[in-house]
C-alpha cells in the first residue's frame, strides 16, 4: 500500500469525534475545526523564550526578575504570544517513562514555569506551554521506539503522566494553548498513533484550552492525529535553499511552494497551520540545513543579512494566508541581556537584522487577523513590503 494511502487509512481509524469531558476545571473552548476561529485570537506573533527551567543559569531563568524583563521586551518587540517549554528527560530511544525533573527537581521547575507564565500574562502576552522531551544520549526524540506492544503501552502511560502534569499547570495558569508533544515521528505517523490519540483525549480531560502537536517540518503531512487537535503545529525549519549561495528570489520561490502544500494540508484537515517553532541562524546559507545546532558548527562565518533574508522569504509567503495562524520565532532568552548562551551566529534574532524583519512583520496586518481596521496603514502590506527596502539580497 502506498505511504499516502497508509496515512489516510490511519487517519480514518482515528476519526472518532473528540468528546469534551466534564472534568474540565473551567469553561472549555470548542474543539476541532472551529476552535481556533472561535477563540478569536487573531494571528500569533510569537517568540519562544528560553532557557528552560535551568539551574545552570541562576537568577536568569524562568520566573526570575530578568525573565520579567524578557516578557516586557517581547511585548515591546511586537509579539503578542510567547512559547514556554517545560522539559522532561528520557535516557535513550527505548524509554519506559519520562523523568519529570530536568536540571532541577520537578517541583522547582514547575514553580518557575508557573512564574514565567504569570510574568507573560502580566506583560499582556498569551502563552503556549510546550512539554518537551530531552534525550540524554543525544539521539533525536523523533526516533523513539520502546519495542514491542507491551513496551509501547508502558511508554504511553509514562508519557501521559508527564504531559498530564503540565496540562494541570496549563489549566492552573490559564495558558491559552498547549502542545501535547514535540517531534514524535515514530508515534504519530505509524500504527502506534492510536495510543497518542488516547494521550490527547486524556489531556482534554484536564486542560480546557487549545491543543496542538509540534510535528517536524518533514513529517507534518504524514502525521495522522490532526483530527484530534485544534491547530496543525509544525516546527518549521524548512530548507529553503537548494545550494550554497542561493538568492533571496530562490528562497522566496521555495517558501511559496511550501505554502501551497500547507494550504492543501489545512484544507484536508480543516484546521489552521501554526509554526510552533521557526527560525534561522545568523550564518552564511542558514536556509541550507537550518536545523544544524549552532554549538555543533565550527569555522562559521556569521552573516546577519542571510538570516534576515531567510526570515523574510519564509514569512512573506505565509502571512497573507487566512489559514496561517502565525508562529513562534526560535528564540530569545529569559535574560534579554545575557549573550553567553549561544554563539553570535546562533538562532536568536535579538540585536540582529532579523529582528528588524520580525518587528516589521509583527506590525503588518496578517490575514488571520480578519478584516483590517479602517485606515489601517499596513492593511495591504506583507512582511516583504513593510520597511524592508533597506535589506537587499
Amino acid at each position: 500500500m502506498p505511504k499516502r494511502a497508509e496515512i489516510r487509512a490511519l487517519a480514518c481509524a482515528l476519526s472518532v469525534a473528540v468528546v469534551s469531558s466534564t472534568a474540565h476545571a473551567g469553561p472549555a473552548l470548542g474543539t476541532g475545526p472551529e476552535a481556533w476561529r472561535d477563540a478569536g485570537f487573531g494571528a500569533v506573533r510569537g517568540l519562544t523564550v528560553g532557557p528552560i527551567e535551568s539551574a545552570f543559569h541562576p537568577d536568569r531563568g524562568y520566573g526570575s526578575e530578568a525573565c520579567a524583563l524578557a516578557m516586557q521586551d517581547a511585548e515591546r518587540f511586537g509579539a503578542n504570544w510567547v512559547s514556554i517549554a517545560a522539559f522532561g528527560r528520557v535516557f535513550d530511544l527505548a524509554p519506559s517513562g519520562v523523568s519529570l525533573s530536568y536540571e532541577a527537581p520537578f517541583r522547582s521547575n514547575r514553580a518557575r514555569v508557573i512564574a514565567a507564565i504569570r510574568q507573560a500574562h502580566a506583560a499582556g502576552l498569551k502563552v503556549m506551554l510546550v512539554p518537551h522531551l530531552w534525550v540524554e544520549n543525544g539521539e533525536w526524540r523523533g526516533l523513539i521506539d520502546p519495542g514491542d506492544d507491551a513496551a509501547w503501552e508502558n511508554w504511553a502511560k509514562g508519557y501521559q503522566r508527564f504531559v498530564g502534569e503540565w496540562a494541570a499547570v496549563a489549566r492552573e495558569t490559564k495558558a491559552e494553548m498547549m502542545v501535547v508533544g514535540v517531534e514524535l515521528r515514530t508515534w504519530v505517523t505509524t500504527q502506534r498513533a492510536p495510543s497518542f490519540a488516547g494521550v490527547i483525549r486524556e489531556v482534554r480531560r484536564v486542560y480546557p484550552g487549545l491543543l496542538t502537536y509540534a510535528a517536524n517540518w518533514d513529517d507534518v503531512h504524514d502525521t495522522v492525529v490532526w483530527g484530534e487537535l485544534d491547530v496543525i503545529g509544525v516546527n518549521a525549519f524548512f530548507p529553503l535553499a537548494k545550494a550554497a549561495g542561493d538568492s533571496l528570489s530562490t528562497l522566496e520561490q521555495s517558501s511559496q511552494r511550501i505554502a501551497a502544500e500547507f494550504e492543501e494540508l489545512a484544507r484536508l484537515w480543516q484546521r489552521p497551520i501554526l509554526f510552533t517553532e521557526f527560525g534561522y541562524t545568523a550564518r552564511v546559507d542558514p536556509a541550507l540545513e537550518p536545523w544544524l545546532w549552532p554549538e555543533h558548527l565550527t569555522g562559521v562565518l556569521p552573516d546577519e543579512l542571510a538570516q534576515a533574508n531567510a526570515y523574510r522569504a519564509l514569512l512573506g509567503a505565509f502571512i497573507s494566508k487566512p489559514w496561517f495562524a502565525g508562529g513562534f520565532a526560535w528564540r530569545v532568552f529569559a535574560d534579554p541581556y545575557d549573550l553567553s548562551q549561544e554563539p553570535e551566529w546562533g538562532f536568536s534574532p535579538r540585536g540582529k537584522l532579523a529582528e528588524l524583519v520580525l518587528q516589521d512583520a509583527f506590525r503588518a496586518h496578517w490575514a488571520a487577523d480578519g478584516a483590517p481596521r479602517l485606515g489601517h496603514a499596513l492593511a495591504e502590506k506583507s512582511a516583504t513590503q513593510v520597511h524592508l527596502v533597506g535589506i537587499e539580497p
